[in-house]
Order: structure tokens, then sequence, then C-alpha cells
């Protein structure tokens, strides 16, 4: 059966610019800058948090960044798809730099450990960037071999966590500021009430909301969020 490979495309939407940050991923943000720093030594960078948090946008962002700047192809892997022993090696074979998210889903196979150790070698001892994410701290990886964990450690670590309600309120202005509009404050508390901590969900919510103001020509209000709720719910039943 044929590979099959999941690679993120370039999103001019993911973009350092458009990252909102607070407290829980400023360092994050910050690493992944020094990571396409061409005068920065620092390549390897390891983030880790909870599903929904930003970590795939900082590495759609360095992606961007590194299109950008022309330094070469860009693809990310992500260990969400099937992976065999010679993936690593295939997706990676004309790259400039090793991006791999959803690390806490390698299989535990002893060849594609083996795989992903080589292709981290050839990448690490060239200088080239290398950019991982996972659920988890290095140390608490599943199927992940001790060699590459204390590796990891040896580069930059962050923790990349959105999911306290400042962090998602700032979230909800930003998104409300790019499309000029204003959110009362009961409408941001209802949906920070309503909606799970997933950074995702929150946006999806709030996206919902504001199509129906549009569609209705009608303020963004208590009642409207109410309206849109019960319209997405009555959607999945």
């Amino acid at each position: 059966m044929k590979q099959q490979i999941l690679e993120f495309p370039v999103d001019s939407l993911s973009t350092f610019d458009s990252f909102v940050v607070c407290d829980g991923n400023a360092a994050a943000l910050q690493f992944a800058k020094r990571i396409v720093d061409i005068a920065d030594s620092d390549k390897l960078l390891y983030l880790y948090g909870p599903s929904g948090s930003g970590k795939t946008h900082l590495i759609k962002s360095i992606m961007q960044e590194l299109t950008i700047t022309g330094t070469g192809n860009v693809v990310c892997l992500s260990c969400k798809t099937p992976i065999s022993s010679d993936v690593f090696a295939t997706t990676f074979e004309k790259t400039s730099a090793l991006l791999i998210d959803d690390l806490h889903l390698l299989p535990d196979d002893p060849d594609v450990r083996a795989a992903l150790w080589q292709v981290f070698n050839d990448y690490y001892i060239a200088g080239r960037p290398i950019v991982m994410a996972g659920l988890y701290p290095p140390r608490e990886l599943p199927h992940i071999d001790d060699h590459l964990v204390s590796r990891l450690l040896w580069g930059l670590v962050a923790r990349v966590d959105a999911s306290d309600d400042h962090s998602r309120m700032m979230i909800l202005k930003k998104v409300a500021d790019d499309r000029q509009v204003r959110v009362p404050d009961d409408v941001v508390d209802y949906i920070l009430v309503t909606t799970s901590r997933e950074v995702g969900e929150l946006i999806d919510t709030f996206e919902a909301i504001y199509r129906l103001s549009l569609a209705e020509k009608r303020k963004i209000t208590l009642a409207l969020a109410k309206e849109s709720r019960e319209l997405v719910l009555a959607r999945g039943h």
C-alpha cells in the first residue's frame, strides 16, 4: 500500500503576526522566532501542550518564514498519518528543515524509531532547523528512544498553553479585531463558558456568531450568541 504523507501547506493566515500572545505561549513564540533567525545558532525546538493550544500555528509560521526567506523546500510531517520506517527519508529527502507534529502519536515500532533518529541526526549535524511538537514534554513521550529525548532536552523546549480564561479572552478579542467588529463583554463571557478549552473550537464558535450576524444584519449580542449556539447544536444532531 502506498504510504500516505500528511504535509501542511504554507498558510498565509498562520504567521507570527497573527499568533495571539499570552502568558502561556510567549516563550514558545520567542523560541520559534529564534529558529528562523539566521544569526541565531539555536536550531532545535520542541513544543508541547494540549490540543488546540497553537503548536501547529507556530510550526506553520516557521514554515512561512523559511519559505519567505528562500531557505528552500519546507514541509511538515504529522504523526497522525500512518508512518512506516521509510517515510522520514522520503518526506525530508530534499527539505531544508525537519518539522514533525504530533510526535506523541509516533507508532511503537523499533524500525520507525531508528529511522527518526537517523534523519534527526542528519539534520542536527548539518545545523539545519529542527522543530517537533507533541502533547507531552520530552520525558513523557511514548515510543521515543532515550537518546532522542536527551537530544530534545539539549535544544529549546517550550510549553504552549492558551487554555486559561484570560488567554482565551485575548484570542477572542484578537479574532474580533481582525473582523473589525465589537463583541460585548457578556458575549465574551458566554462564549468562554459554553466552549471547550481548545482554541480551534473557541474560534469556530465566534465565527458562527459572526456569520449569523452578517446573514441577519444584526449586531452581535448575547441573544444572537445564544441563537447561534442553538443552531450549531441543532445541526450537530
